[in-house]
């Protein structure tokens, strides 16, 4: 944290408490890819079993 002029300057990690984690971006990566494949399934298999 720094003080410049009249105001407090804090950098994103002072502001959050926190250090952002680089896993979101898994999650979200395999948390796509299963929607992707349960929507498809749904829509195949009902198609598939038609006569």
């Amino acid at each position: 944290m720094k003080v410049v002029d009249e105001h407090v300057e804090v950098t994103d990690e002072e502001a959050t408490s926190a250090v952002k984690g680089h896993n979101v971006r898994y999650v979200l990566a395999i948390s796509l890819a299963a929607v992707i494949v349960v929507l498809s399934a749904i829509w195949i298999v009902p198609a598939l079993l038609q006569p």
